[in-house]
């Protein structure tokens, strides 16, 4: 494989990672639902119909001709090599595709068909035609190259993976070499230890790397669909590594990996567990509460407590950071097209029969929501060219996935479909009505502007659900870039607003452009609140929570 196309591979899979939102499903029952109903349009409006089957045949003319003006979008790779453009016949192949696959959608838009119906077509349709693209045909042209140049063993070497990967990973194509990476070896080997642990977390601290350190902690809680090591991948992205360097006293969460038996762990049962965690971590450090990050799905959890502790008076966190975390979820994202009653309800009953929902199965259901990006990028590379799968830690960790437990994948699904968060009171937990305006403290919210899984205006929405003083930072980087974000990169960028607007675009307009990663601009904030530099503790934990085993623990290795 060459450079290039693995730093492709790699970029693409940055932007694709998994999150709370699709957990809701995506049935076969509705695609093929959808599909009927554009059948049935083309009978319905047969006028309309041959209107643009007449567009499409005067488009195959110009093609034929060598007279058409069709070319891909700028940002769609699998056109790169040259052969599509230069080539006469490649040329004319890419062409028709393209007035065939512009004139279905041209064909759905202007139908009559309802605003929402219409996105539901073209989402099949856009499924049905990035499948049929030429460049996954064995007459992709850098894979007849790749079959001259190895002397035919890179079919040999596609066929051996095609068949790898239907014995062992479901049919779908590979994104990662999986044997490259093991946990605690090459990933997550920050110093540390299990310094607490109950039945559905485990509690790290991290060793302290100066002399002083601040004497408020933080403490880091992950989404539970995924492993906690995204905080302390290789040591250049190690969030973990920068904050003990910022000399913040570091604990993050271990989620545990639930099994049928843990079924009806909810989100209070998650609450109940992060209290015990919170108050550990104030019982190591001296401290009388906690500095609090949260990402994704762990940023709701965040939230969640947050919430239950000002309904109890209670202040045990100090201020808030929020990392790509949706909290408002009315969003405008494909994953609702084909949302409704019967299908939270069916997503509900489907994990509450099996017990928990499989991290495996959301990966495939999530893969056909971004074919291009997570199916058939590997398809080419894996069948067509015959290459390895990349080696890559953000793909390994992607596809180290987790399961959630059917009460807290029910608890969610309500959540996305009541959006209980935005309403005093909607939401019940521990005992105790949320209600996250009286959530006084500072919160520190993070988005991305190229985030797709959750998007930057949802985000921002979101942050101004709190009573307190919400710093809102964007940075100009996708979902998981958006964490992962060290300091020396040439091409981050980030913007600030000391103002919270009512509006997004208002708040973008008037924001100050910066140079580098917020993570710096983040530990400054996070230092003003965390308290007086003080001696570092020698090791992890205390008398009454002495250190156990070493990180990465035990429950990240659970299957």
């Amino acid at each position: 494989m060459s450079n290039k196309n693995a730093e492709d591979l790699k970029l693409q899979a940055s932007d694709n990672t998994l999150n709370l939102h699709p957990i809701i499903g995506l049935r076969r029952k509705d695609l093929l639902g959808s599909a009927r109903m554009i059948l049935r349009q083309a009978v319905r409006q047969p006028l309309h119909s041959a209107k643009h089957v007449a567009h499409f045949g005067l488009e195959l003319k110009n093609v034929l001709l060598g007279r058409s003006a069709l070319t891909p979008t700028a940002d769609d790779r699998r056109f790169a090599d040259p052969a599509w453009s230069q080539n006469p016949l490649y040329r004319r192949y890419l062409q028709t595709y393209l007035a065939w696959r512009k004139e279905l959608h041209e064909w759905v838009g202007s139908s009559d068909l309802s605003p929402q119906d219409i996105s539901r077509g073209q989402f099949v349709i856009n499924l049905m035609t990035e499948a049929m693209a030429p460049t996954n045909s064995m007459a992709n042209p850098a894979a007849v190259k790749r079959f001259f140049e190895t002397g035919g063993k890179s079919l040999l070497d596609g066929l051996s993976h095609l068949a790898k990967d239907i014995v062992n990973n479901g049919g779908m194509p590979s994104q990662v070499n999986m044997d490259a990476f093991e946990v605690g070896k090459n990933l997550g080997t920050t110093e540390g230890a299990v310094v607490f642990r109950n039945d559905v977390l485990e509690l790290i601290q991290y060793r302290a790397t100066t002399e002083q350190s601040f004497e408020r902690p933080l403490l880091v809680v992950p989404p539970q669909i995924n492993k906690f090591y995204v905080f302390d991948l290789s040591p250049d992205k190690s969030l973990a590594r920068f904050c003990l360097r910022s000399h913040v006293q570091t604990f993050i969460i271990s989620w545990r990996n639930p099994t049928k038996a843990q079924r009806e762990w909810g989100l209070s049962t998650y609450i109940d567990a992060l209290k015990e965690a919170v108050d550990v971590v104030c019982a190591i450090s001296g401290s009388q509460d906690v500095n609090m990050l949260g990402a994704c799905s762990g940023g709701i959890t965040c939230a969640a407590l947050l919430g239950h502790y000002a309904a109890l008076g209670e202040s045990k966190v100090n201020a808030l950071t929020l990392m790509v975390s949706v909290l408002d979820t009315t969003l405008d994202t494909q994953v609702a097209l084909f949302v409704d009653e019967q299908t939270l309800e069916a997503a509900k009953r489907h994990s509450y029969q099996a017990g928990v929902l499989e991290g495996k199965d959301l990966a495939k259901v999530f893969a056909w929501m971004r074919p291009n990006d997570l199916i058939w990028n590997y398809w080419v590379n894996n069948y067509l060219l015959g290459n390895e799968p990349p080696v890559f830690d953000i793909l390994f960790w992607n596809n180290d996935t987790t399961r959630l437990p059917a009460a807290f994948h029910g608890d969610l699904i309500e959540m996305f479909k009541n959006n209980p968060l935005v309403r005093p009171g909607a939401l019940e937990v521990c005992g105790t009505a949320i209600d996250l305006k009286q959530v006084q403290c500072d919160v520190f919210c993070l988005a991305g502007t190229n985030d797709h899984i959750t998007p930057w205006n949802s985000c921002y929405k979101s942050a101004q659900l709190f009573g307190g003083k919400v710093d809102f930072v964007l940075s100009n980087s996708g979902h998981i870039q958006s964490i992962l974000n060290p300091p020396g990169n040439p091409k981050a960028r980030y913007m600030t607003n000391a103002q919270l607007p009512d509006k997004a675009s208002d708040w973008q307009e008037n924001a100050n452009k910066h140079t580098d990663s917020w993570w710096l601009h983040w530990a400054g904030w996070l230092g003003e609140r965390s308290g007086k530099l003080r001696k570092s503790p020698t090791g992890p934990g205390s008398k009454l929570y002495p250190a156990g085993e070493a990180a990465p623990g035990t429950y990240v290795h659970e299957r």
